[in-house]
Parts: structure tokens; sequence; C-alpha cells
């Protein structure tokens, strides 16, 4: 039996991107994203795939690391820690 919930459930783009999404695309990768982590899938459905993020002409590097990558979901930061508890770590009695 596969595991599920594996995957993430973050969905970071760049500010630049997110700004000029809908409210009905945000939803729409998000919901995409979820549905692939409650699954146990690393990637959302490529349905859902986002058009012009990057630049032309940008090496995948440079759109890595000179972009301000933030989550679509709560406008945060990438990377920042959530407010979830972690389940790790605790002992069951």
């Amino acid at each position: 039996m596969a595991q599920k919930g594996g995957g993430t459930r973050k969905v970071c783009l760049p500010a630049s991107k997110v700004r000029s999404m809908s409210a009905a695309e945000k939803k729409k990768v998000v919901n995409a994203k979820k549905s692939a982590a409650s699954k146990g899938k690393y990637k959302r459905s490529s349905k859902s795939n986002v058009k012009g993020a990057r630049k032309k002409g940008a090496t995948l590097r440079d759109w890595f690391e000179k972009e301000n990558w933030i989550n679509v979901e709560t406008g945060e930061p990438c990377g920042a820690k959530s407010n979830k508890k972690s389940k790790r770590g605790r002992k069951s009695r």
C-alpha cells in the first residue's frame, strides 16, 4: 500500500508572477498541489502549469537565485517556517 501524504503542500513562485495571477489561478495551483500531496506525490498535475513565470533567455540558475520567491497561498517568503506543529520527535505512550 502506498504511503499517504508524502508530498509537500507548499507552492512557491516568483513574487512578480504571483501578483499578476488572478485569485482563481492561485486557487487552481494551490488545490492541484494539495491534491497531489494528499496522494503522496511530489509534483502537481501538469494541467495546473503556470506560464510566463520565467523571463525569456534566463537560465534556471538565474531564475532561482535572482527572483523573490513567495508562497502562493500565504504570500510569505518561501522557506519560511509554517505555524503547524511537527509530529516528528513525539513519542507515543
